[in-house]
């Protein structure tokens, strides 16, 4: 008596006093967007970032509206916000359990709770049920049951029966039949517990009791019923609607303004679906190496659009990180940076083709009575080498002479004009490591800033939908020829040699710049190469930071960009990279004259040129290569990261 006189009272305080509400003024908003890729294939259908897709009513099967009706709220057409039955029954089970094993919680009660949520409190609970009164006064039951299937969570973040009907099964909540209604209509109880794909057994027991609370429900459907009870249903795979690249479709959904349903990517959707296929299947053999992930990023040169995009090998396969965007993940890029580093000292004139580095061994002072020792992976020391062979076979040492002579500060500047936005402390804290990966960047930044060295340093966004303008050029440098220079000697094999051997998986059957980079610890492989056409970015590693081992950037990330540049050119071999204007390739040789070498001078040069040496001081003492608390604060272990 005393609950019956309390609801009337909480009744007349929220109709009479505040006024009835229509359910429908609070219609969700939701829908989709497909993306296609630059031919018109679909590339996939992605919900709104709500993960709702509300439908009226008269498209949700009436197998499904009985399933929820039955399950959620049998007498959900005969009372008003609140079931007293409902709410004594659920009292008494609670009183014999000694603990909350029941609700009361109607359909009226679960909208208004989805509509303007509110604390666990009683006094939160007072104004659900107010705002539950309100919205059956003013709304019809089709209305309320049409809001609640559209606001209902349904596992995987979605929300409604619509989007997880498409999700689960790939087919409109229009289409399901009862054993596919039961599922779905199960799926509230326990979103989490129940999720199809983690849970399947438990939610194949729910609905079996759902698919009983049915037969009770309405009786005449006990023989429709019995027939459910033995369909096998089947969950489609996890790829909630998208065909390929799923990084770069919600990627792109997550930005969209909200005014297109068909979005045309620039993703060229064969590539695409190749690059996917090596990405798994170059891992499967990097297994035994303690490799779990890779991305890849292929652009156009010319135009700068994202020809591939893959962020994981799997996105969804949630257990193993697969939505990790490895693309845009910040990780520290090994050797990678080092062409810039010599293109700025060619520019500068701290630096000539010509000229001679040494490999030797060396040892900076740092702080605390600390040494920093620049030293190749191989442990190996190459003496004097030219400028070619120290780009082109990655040595270390070389690296860091260099970069002392041009200067961090000045390097770190020449890194931030090249698109580098996340190497944002000053030069100090990244030290002479700086050019052997120290800092940290992404797949996405070090494809765009390739791109540039691929385009005699004209600096251009990247572009992935096909209404994205062209972005203006900017010119990074002064001087066209240093960068046509640095290509040069990316794309020397002979270069290569001494540290990759004659034969290895940057050696192509047409010309190909290309670098490679390892990072602290053996944590992150890289290898990022173009040609005339294409650029191509990879990266094998572990999102979680685990090392590998005996794994480095040719053997790693090498045979991914392999084949991936085999693939693009596999139809037509691209032609020649240009030559520097003002330079011509001459002979060279040392002082005495031994071996007759060809390298790039400046024309009007003498006909016979002696290399240049650049060395450095032995031990000196010089800003700190890495702070301590940085992550691989080895500062030898560092120092060895390169291929």
């Amino acid at each position: 008596m005393a609950v019956s006189i309390a609801l009337a009272v909480l009744w007349v305080f929220a109709v009479v006093t505040v006024g009835p509400l229509d359910v429908r003024t609070f219609a969700p908003h939701g829908r989709t967007v497909e993306f296609v890729d630059r031919t018109g294939g679909v590339l996939g259908t992605v919900i709104d970032r709500d993960r709702s897709l509300p439908v009226p009513l008269d498209r949700i099967a009436r197998p499904l509206q009985l399933a929820l009706v039955a399950t959620e709220d049998a007498r959900f057409r005969y009372h008003g916000a609140v079931d007293g039955i409902a709410v004594l029954a659920a009292f008494a089970s609670n009183v014999r359990a000694g603990r909350i094993v029941r609700g009361a919680s109607t359909i009226p009660m679960q909208v208004a709770r989805a509509i303007r949520p509110v604390p666990a409190t009683v006094w939160g609970k007072l104004s659900e049920i107010a705002l539950a009164e309100r919205l059956v006064a003013g709304s019809s039951r089709d209305a309320l049951l049409e809001a609640y299937a559209n606001r209902v969570p349904m596992g995987a973040d979605l929300l409604g029966v619509e989007a997880a009907s498409r999700a689960y099964f790939g087919i409109a909540a229009a289409d399901v039949d009862l054993a596919q209604a039961a599922m779905l209509a199960a799926l509230p109880n326990d979103p989490v517990g129940l999720d199809p794909y983690a849970h399947p057994a438990a939610l194949r027991a729910r609905t079996q009791v759902v698919l009983a609370r049915i037969a009770a429900f309405a009786p005449a459907l006990r023989a429709v019923v019995t027939d459910a009870r033995r369909e096998r249903v089947t969950i489609r795979p996890r790829t909630d609607g998208i065909v390929a690249a799923p990084h770069l479709l919600f990627r792109l959904a997550a930005a969209d303004d909200g005014r297109r349903s068909r979005v045309r990517t620039t993703i060229d959707g064969e590539l695409q679906r190749f690059a996917e296929t090596q990405v798994r299947d170059v891992l499967g053999g990097l297994a035994v190496h303690g490799a779990g992930h890779a991305a890849v990023l292929v652009i156009d040169n010319a135009t700068c659009d994202v020809l591939a995009y893959v962020g994981s090998p799997d996105y969804f396969d949630v257990e193993h990180e697969g939505r990790n965007d490895g693309v845009q993940a910040l990780r520290q890029p090994g050797s990678t940076l080092k062409p810039f580093l010599y293109e700025l000292a060619f520019e500068r004139g701290a630096l000539a083709p010509t000229s001679t580095l040494a490999d030797t061994r060396v040892a900076y002072a740092l702080p605390n009575a600390r040494t920093y020792e620049p030293a190749d992976f191989s442990g190996r020391f190459y003496g004097d080498v030219r400028v070619r062979t120290a780009l082109g076979s990655s040595l270390n040492v070389p690296a860091v002479r260099v970069l002392e002579r041009v200067g961090v500060a000045p390097f770190l500047e020449r890194l931030r004009a090249l698109g580098f936005s996340d190497l944002t402390h000053d030069a100090s804290y990244y030290g002479l490591g700086l050019t052997l990966g120290g800092g940290e960047t992404t797949l996405w930044q070090l494809g765009r800033a390739y791109v540039a060295l691929a385009n005699d340093g004209q600096l251009r966004a990247l572009r992935t939908r096909d209404d994205d303008p062209p972005s203006l050029a900017r010119s990074v440098g002064s001087d066209r020829a240093t960068w046509r220079i640095v290509v040069d000697m990316l794309a020397d094999r002979y270069a290569r040699a001494p540290a990759f051997g004659a034969k290895s998986v940057l050696d192509l059957p047409f010309p190909a710049a290309v670098k490679t980079g390892t990072s602290s610890d053996l944590r992150d492989t890289w290898t990022v190469g173009f040609t005339k056409r294409y650029t191509v970015a990879t990266w094998v590693g572990n999102f979680g930071g685990a090392a590998m081992h005996d794994v480095s950037g040719v053997s790693g990330a090498g045979p991914l960009w392999n084949r991936l540049m085999l693939h693009l050119h596999e139809r037509e071999e691209p032609g020649p990279f240009a030559q520097p204007g003002g330079y011509t390739k001459r002979a060279i040789c040392d002082d005495p004259c031994r071996e007759l070498e060809r390298e790039y001078v400046a024309s009007g040069a003498p006909r016979l040129q002696p290399p240049a040496r650049v060395r450095g001081a032995g031990t000196r003492a010089l800003p700190l290569v890495r702070p301590p608390h940085a992550p691989g604060a080895g500062f030898v272990v560092h120092a060895r990261d390169r291929r």
